[in-house]
């Protein structure tokens, strides 16, 4: 059976880190405030000069690197992104060239904060069919462009990042298989109207900004994804207790907690990095996973379960042997 094993990881941060106390000097807020109600005390912010492209293509540089394999051996790009360089082209074909990696497949997907596990399972099924042989998967974003400032109910949720993977279409016949074991993804768009951006090219003519109901999103989080946990296991065979990590979309420590508990997984199983990066949209996942596998707590063999939900609703995850 051909599987997609992992190979490495990468991931990016922009120059800027935005702390907790100088964003309340932005807007009307508070360290404390930020702190209790979503585990937040840092984000970074890109420059002029970092873009959404940027930021990826030294994420995938990195992971590359840890891939030990050369850029032109690349011959599939999915990039998740909600904050694309332009209209069009793809990002991801600007990644593919920077990266000299030309000729193979590239294209941009759009599903918010789950925009990672959507293009991990688009990469998978394509190195599972033949398709392709070897992918970069990345999450990349710049969510400060779409940020309005003087909200405080989300601009101090966000941060700007990317994250990385190079994933390997192999043989394996193995009694404990590596690589993607299962997947799972779901979208509802009657929930539009909770979590958008209020403004794009068919309708405004112009980018807008992000508009959320917090309460309603963390009510539908906690339950769409303890449930789609809960499918994937059942997919692959596998009891919670065997999950060794459990790397979730980087959205709110509350919702992370409050998904842990409903699914009896202890704290430290979690890994949480949203405390010093913000919630990345499609980049946290990537972004949190490389954190973990570069620190020593992910290692080979691991059984690592990632899960997300952003807009749209969308929401999926996916069961990973390292």
């Amino acid at each position: 059976m051909r599987r997609s094993v992992l190979l490495g990881t990468g991931s990016a941060l922009p120059r800027r880190a935005l702390g907790n106390e100088e964003l309340a000097r932005m807007v009307d807020t508070s360290d404390e405030w930020i702190v209790e109600r979503t585990g937040i005390r840092n984000r970074y912010v890109a420059g002029d000069d970092e873009t959404t492209s940027s930021l990826a293509t030294e994420a995938c540089r990195k992971a590359i690197e840890a891939a030990g394999i050369e850029a032109e051996t690349i011959d599939l790009i999915v990039l998740a992104t909600a904050t694309p360089d332009q209209t069009f082209p793809a990002t991801a074909t600007i990644v593919q060239d920077a990266l000299g990696c030309n000729g193979g497949i590239a294209f941009d997907v759009a599903a918010v904060c789950s925009g990672f596990l959507y293009a991990l399972a688009v990469a998978d099924s394509m190195l599972r069919s033949g398709m392709a042989n070897r992918a970069l998967v990345i999450g990349s974003e710049t969510f400060s462009r779409i940020l309005d400032w003087e909200d405080r109910s989300t601009c101090v949720l966000f941060g700007d990042g990317a994250g990385a993977i190079v994933i390997e279409a192999q043989e394996d016949g193995a009694a404990e298989p590596r690589g993607i074991l299962a997947t799972r993804l779901h979208a509802d768009g009657a929930h539009n109207q909770l979590l958008y951006v209020d403004g794009g090219p068919s309708t405004t003519g112009t980018v807008g900004k992000l508009r959320m109901k917090g309460r309603e999103v963390f009510r539908h989080a906690v339950v769409n994804l303890s449930q789609v946990l809960k499918e994937v296991l059942d997919e692959a065979g596998v009891a919670i207790e065997d999950i060794d990590w459990l790397v979730p979309h980087q959205a709110n420590a509350r919702i992370l907690e409050a998904t842990a508990k409903k699914l009896s997984m202890p704290p430290e199983k979690v890994i949480m990095t949203v405390g010093q990066h913000a919630n990345t949209s499609a980049a946290s996942v990537p972004l949190a996973l490389d954190a973990a596998i570069r620190d020593g707590r992910i290692g080979k063999g691991d059984l690592v379960m990632l899960e997300a939900m952003g807009g749209g609703f969308t929401w999926g995850a996916s069961l990973i042997r390292v």
